[in-house]
């Protein structure tokens, strides 16, 4: 391919990205304009199938940085998947194929939501996490493909660029490949008002293979690819670039990072080129054909078909079909004492026995968390993952796993730090990604460990995440029951569990289910009142309700493991669970205000907690029978 071609391929790109902004009044041409020359030759090399954008041994192109967005479109254009020139000219408008930021499900051939910077390094690492795992047990004749991401400075200044990028050094992914474009601008200027870092030995210090480049040279470019493609560890390429290439007023000026170019520089700079100044939205028919993958795509996956054995092909099949029914679900007696924990680890287990697809680990909290697959080895050969203290970027590469076309996969930690995974969480609910986020050490119950270990907001926090359903069982027949009904959800599922034990109920549900979000536990002829709980606070509520009597208050009980659920029934099974003519209290030990949707009185956690025993704290805070009595009594037809 001649060099004149490329330059009229990186060209297009660029002047399709100027165009795009520009008729949005809105986005950002810089990093489009300055990539566009690695993403042509980057484009020669990637093996995709517009035809079928999930074809399991496609390379993975992760964009870490939102503000690529015109080299995104511009490219799925230009390859052939469902983005038309039409979808480019409506870039950044109401209902458009072509949203601000990429998002996966929205727009044919985007792999992952990366939105905020650095977690498309972490979604990439995730990715090539994944193939590395199926490497290593269906071979490499089956899977081999790699694992590129676009990235610039602001992802790498981001804490998560260091988490993933070191657990993918420690792993050796040699199909992972970092294309960082350095351009030394951020939205406030020049990289180095806040930034002083040597990248090359950074990289070269987590076990990376280093290649630096000139971001415009279609040769060092293509040299760059191929040794990529042959290294033995992870590749970061960093290429230098000028943001804005090709501008004749702002190429390399920060002001070409987040606002259009404006009329004349655009027409200026199309004419510089050899392009039609005054035609917008320029495909030549040349450069169509030399980017379109439709043809070439279809014969690489074909192919790949071809090359797979009966067994290969079977085990693929079992692994993204995965048969939740077949999990044989541990049981529990009544009147035992289980932490919810506990009772997860054996619920854990029982599904990885029936399902060979599911996998996953802790933030280096497995034996705390009881997040451990007994007998299943250690990742990327076996199945227990060993994220290390990295929780924020452990999130988001679960993420990538989960998308990855073959698995299912849980991360944990303890509850109180899912405030470091929380834009990674946020991300799995925007696009209905099915992670499994397993938190443990629930409420002030933590003890000892003080305030700072003990999670007060956090329910509240993540029951107001939209399509984020968070499970708080109360023993561990809900908690089997709750896994039942997440394991078939296409969203984002958490799991928060009780480090102390809490006694298993006896199975007299009066109406409703756990996949109904909450149900009437005990139901009371005449009852004047109606107590809500969640977790251990269940036990507390039932106890007190009979403790009441003695007041001639009378109690209907409501378990609610999932909130979220319960906000999504018909308002008639709403009513049949709460009476309406009975006054509603809530109880739980955390901030609980969301319980306000149906409780006159909610009893929780104004402060945060304290360092002591758990039981001193529950009494100290008023989660015991004789102090939440009492505060029943003095708010009943207060």
């Amino acid at each position: 391919m001649s060099k004149q071609l490329l330059q009229k391929q990186a060209d297009t790109i660029r002047f399709l990205a100027a165009d795009m902004v520009q008729a949005a009044n809105s986005g950002h041409p810089g990093a489009p304009m300055g990539l566009a020359d690695i993403a042509t030759v980057l484009s020669k090399h990637l093996n995709v199938n517009p035809a079928n954008e999930k074809w399991l041994n496609r390379d993975r192109l992760v964009f870490s940085g939102g503000h690529a967005t015109g080299l995104v479109y511009s490219l799925l254009h230009l390859w052939g998947f469902n983005v038309a020139l039409n979808d480019l000219k409506n870039f950044r408008q109401t209902n458009s194929k072509t949203p601000g930021h990429p998002e996966f499900g929205h727009t044919h051939g985007i792999e992952i939501t990366t939105g905020p910077l650095g977690q498309g390094i972490a979604n990439a690492v995730g990715f090539a996490s994944a193939a590395k795992y199926a490497q290593n047990t269906l071979g490499t004749d089956v899977i081999n493909h790699k694992v590129y991401c676009l990235c610039g400075d602001g992802d790498l200044q981001e804490g998560i660029s260091y988490e993933a990028t070191a657990t993918a050094g420690h792993l050796k992914l040699d199909n992972l490949v970092i294309i960082y474009d350095s351009n030394s601008i951020t939205i406030e200027g020049d990289t180095s008002l806040a930034w002083s870092e040597n990248v090359k030995k950074r990289f070269q210090g987590i076990d990376f293979e280093v290649i630096e480049i000139d971001g415009h040279n279609f040769d060092q470019i293509e040299k760059a690819f191929v040794q990529a493609k042959a290294a033995t560890k992870p590749v970061m390429i960093i290429a230098k670039t000028a943001i804005g290439k090709g501008s004749v007023s702002m190429e390399g000026s920060h002001h070409a990072h987040g606002a259009p170019l404006g009329e004349e520089d655009i027409a200026a700079s199309k004419k510089k080129a050899g392009f039609n100044p005054d035609e917008k939205f320029i495909v030549p028919a040349d450069v169509k054909g030399a980017f379109d993958k439709l043809i070439v795509g279809s014969v690489a996956e074909n192919e790949w078909n071809d090359s797979l054995s009966a067994e290969a092909k079977k085990t693929i099949e079992e692994l993204q079909n995965p048969n939740y029914d077949a999990v044989e679900y541990p049981t529990f007696e009544a009147d035992t004492k289980v932490a919810t924990r506990d009772s997860n680890h054996k619920i854990l287990n029982a599904i990885a026995a029936a399902v060979p697809g599911f996998l996953g680990g802790s933030a280096d909290l497995g034996p705390s968390n009881k997040t451990e697959l007994k007998g299943e080895g250690d990742f990327p050969n076996g199945r227990n993952i060993h994220f290390g203290i990295k929780e924020h970027a452990m999130a988001a590469i679960a993420n990538a796993m989960n998308l990855y076309g073959l698995y299912r996969v849980y991360s944990a930690t303890f509850f109180v730090f899912s405030d470091y995974l929380k834009p990674s969480a946020r991300i799995a609910a925007l696009a209905s990604i099915p992670q499994h986020f397993v938190w443990t050490h629930d409420s002030i119950g933590v003890g000892e460990d003080g305030p700072t270990h003990q999670p007060i907001e956090q329910l509240s926090q993540f029951r107001a995440l939209p399509n984020f359903y968070t499970f708080r069982p109360a023993d561990a027949t809900e908690n089997v029951e709750s896994w039942k009904t997440a394991l078939k959800m296409n969203a984002p599922t958490a799991f928060v569990c009780s480090r102390q034990g809490l006694t298993v109920l006896k199975d007299k549900k009066e109406f409703g289910e756990v996949s109904n979000g909450a149900y009437l536990l005990k139901k009371r002829e005449n009852a004047n009142i109606t107590i809500m709980a969640s977790g251990s606070e269940l036990m507390l509520a039932l106890q007190t309700s009979c403790a009441l009597e003695e007041e001639g208050i009378i109690a209907n009980v409501v378990s609610v493991p999932c909130f979220d659920l319960f906000l999504e029934q018909e308002q008639s099974y709403i009513d049949q669970v709460i009476d309406v003519n009975t006054q509603v209290f809530a109880v739980e030990a955390a901030r609980g205000l969301e319980y306000y949707r149906f409780a006159d009185k909610v009893y929780g956690m104004d402060t945060f907690g304290a360092s002591g025993p758990a039981n001193d704290l529950f009494d100290e805070f008023g989660f015991t029978i004789p102090k939440l009595k009492a505060k029943i009594v003095a708010d009943f037809k207060k």
